[in-house]
């Protein structure tokens, strides 16, 4: 394979721990071929021209960064306006949140193809590109459009909705064209290839002329699910370090009493946070003996707070647990523990091993990662029971996790009383399934298993 690009919407330095698996894995295939990290600087400048941004390079060992700033008319319309305004709601089954302000796509293609107009000057002949995500989908597009025949592949991170949600979208028909400019095409489940070629069997005259094979536009597209994993061994190292064991030590002690819940997520209203708590509430009224008994935390890290749909689930959620705690507190128990802000990466596995059952119940999810870290941290010898929204990607792999529909409260309940119940075998049990799966399907399986496959898919380039 010749050199390696990367190109996401941010950008991270692979030689620093802090920069997460995912940089990690990605850090250790370009590392291999002396790659390019391409995207957005993360700097917006309030005066500048739309569509133009200063390019910077920048060295990080092997690995070649280089970044663009936006203006803030492109990053207000490209960023928070259509690809957190249009795309994050859409994908995710929240037409009803979308704004679909025709200006706002103008924005999206135009630093869509600014970003294609600076990588091109990058580029060498050989050069394998892959891009991720919703903010970059026609990107592979205006390369083509600027003659750039390399090898593209493009992964979407998160889940891609069913034909009818989707062909609501006023620009489906261009963006879902715009993906035949790659030769693969990765998604997170199996779910979202059916709804992949179930909106292309409706929408678009397709041939399919392999199992996995999408024949338009004069082209031949590859498409195939690549669930993305953890980087197991280093999460496994920071639960094992002084920080996680300590974080872990402090929580038992100070829960001896008590039994832990834990939700972590992202503020968003894809994540079910409302409906988690609704459910712990019928826990409480349902079954008295978990009362001074069980606490839900809920760590809910700040996201797009100046959106107003995220204003509003914010204080929904702060009313509820305000509710709980005044409705069934003690002087000195709290049901719930709500925290708005993130929690530090080397305190997670301590603060997850310390809990009985971890709550993962997005409405919607394309993976969900907190899933895999959970059941990571968790002591082998007496592990904590994973609760999964079965709409979360996650769910098709991760079987022995007990699945939940978060829209049903009074079941998501009853289940988590099951969780409270189990018995150590079963406990063990299902957590070594899980951890079994998890970590053969880790985030350098995902890595390696995209770039095989894309170096393998047959290029259809007219």
């Amino acid at each position: 394979m010749g050199r390696l690009v990367v190109v996401s919407n941010r950008i991270a330095d692979p030689r620093k721990a802090a920069a997460g698996g995912l940089a990690v894995a990605l850090g250790e295939a370009l590392r291999s071929t002396g790659g390019l990290w391409f995207g957005w600087s993360g700097n917006i400048k309030a005066e500048g021209t739309p569509g133009e941004g200063e390019l910077h390079v920048r060295q990080a060992g092997t690995v070649t960064l280089a970044t663009v700033d936006l203006c803030q008319e492109d990053h207000d319309g490209f960023y928070l306006g259509y690809s957190n305004g249009v795309l994050w709601p859409v994908f995710h089954y929240r037409l009803d949140l979308a704004n679909f302000d025709t200006g706002l796509v103008n924005a999206y293609r135009r630093v869509n193809q600014m970003f294609a107009r600076k990588l091109m000057s990058l580029l060498k002949p050989d050069d394998v590109i892959w891009i991720h995500d919703y903010q970059l989908i026609p990107l592979g597009a205006e390369l083509r459009a600027m003659g750039c025949s390399n090898r593209i592949g493009f992964f979407l991170h998160i889940p891609l909705p069913p034909a009818q949600i989707m062909s609501a979208l006023p620009q489906h028909a261009w963006l879902v064209r715009s993906l035949f400019a790659y030769d693969l095409v990765g998604f997170q489940s199996e779910a979202d290839v059916s709804h992949f070629a179930a909106y292309l069997q409706q929408e678009v005259p397709v041939e399919t002329p392999a199992p996995g094979l999408y024949k338009a536009f004069g082209r031949t597209l590859r498409a195939g699910a690549f669930p993305i994993g953890i980087d197991v061994n280093e999460f496994q190292d920071l639960a094992n370090a002084r920080e996680g064991l300590d974080m872990a030590q402090r929580m038992r002690e100070e829960y001896a009493r008590r039994r832990l819940l834990l939700g972590i997520d992202r503020l968003d209203y894809s994540k079910g946070l409302p409906h988690r708590v609704r459910a712990f509430r019928q826990l409480l009224a349902n079954y008295p003996e978990n009362r001074n008994s069980a606490t839900l935390i809920q760590v809910a890290s700040p996201s797009r707070e100046t959106v107003d749909a995220y204003a509003d689930i914010r204080q929904e959620l702060e009313h509820l647990c305000g509710a709980i705690n005044g409705d069934y507190g003690e002087l000195d128990w709290m049901p719930v523990r709500y925290i708005h802000r993130t929690v530090a990466r080397h305190r997670l596995p301590g603060l997850y091993r310390a809990a009985h059952v971890g709550l993962v119940t997005p409405l919607r999810d394309g993976m969900n990662l907190v899933a895999k870290e959970y059941v990571v941290a968790q002591d082998p010898e007496d592990p904590g029971v994973l609760v999964l929204s079965r709409f979360a990607g996650a769910a098709e792999q991760l079987k022995e996790a007990l699945m939940v529909n978060p829209y049903d409260e009074h079941g998501t309940a009853e289940v988590i009383q099951q969780a409270l119940q189990m018995p150590l075998a079963e406990r063990i049990d299902r957590h070594q399934n899980l951890i079994k799966q998890i970590s053969v399907y880790d985030v350098h399986w995902w890595q390696h298993r995209f770039l095989e496959a894309l170096s393998e898919t047959k290029s259809t380039l007219v």
